[in-house]
């Protein structure tokens, strides 16, 4: 599948999410949307990516949609999500599917670029306790992707990370969460 662009439909599923409910994406439209590709439940920039998000979480609009996709099962995702309880909706792609269908990419080369380029995050990371629990180089390649999808369901931007540290900063979400535009 080609990666999304801007213009595109938003990706449709229906996944389980860590509170036990089925979170449907197509029941989203008429609000924004900030969906993250994430990579397996202990990776330990995606734990820091979303304890940076809930340090900041009371400055996102509370009109927004967050959504963190993870590679894996929902009983692990749910035990590991236990350890700083996101107020937004976490789910779990346990086959793939989503990830593949949107062109989400592995590296192990830019994987391994991260901690080089980012070795304060590493070292948080590491103090924080965030260890990769797996040896799967499979989950261990997944490049994450953020996604901003505006209120009629259609993506304004579609960021396919370099690395495993690079996101759309945390403070474009938050303009993007009160309705202030993107960049594409």
């Amino acid at each position: 599948m080609p990666q999304l662009q801007v213009g595109d439909n938003a990706p449709n599923f229906n996944l389980p999410a860590i509170d036990g409910t089925m979170f449907d994406m197509s029941a989203m439209k008429g609000k924004r949307v900030i969906l993250t590709f994430f990579r397996f439940s202990s990776c330990p920039f995606c734990n820091i990516r979303i304890h940076r998000l809930l340090k900041r979480w009371d400055e996102f609009s509370d009109d927004v949609v967050m959504v963190g996709v993870f590679d894996a099962n929902i009983e692990e995702l749910s035990k590991r999500m236990k350890r700083h309880p996101p107020p937004f909706s976490v789910v779990a792609d346990e086959t793939y599917e989503h990830f593949l269908k949107n062109d989400v990419k592995k590296s192990l080369f830019r994987v391994l670029l991260a901690p080089f380029r980012a070795p304060l995050t590493m070292l948080e990371a590491m103090f924080r306790g965030y260890i990769p629990l797996t040896l799967s180089i499979s989950k261990l390649s997944t490049i994450p992707v953020d996604i901003l999808i505006d209120e009629n369901g259609k993506v304004v931007r579609a960021h396919y990370c370099k690395d495993t540290v690079d996101h759309i900063p945390i403070d474009e979400l938050i303009a993007f969460s009160k309705g202030v535009g993107s960049k594409a």
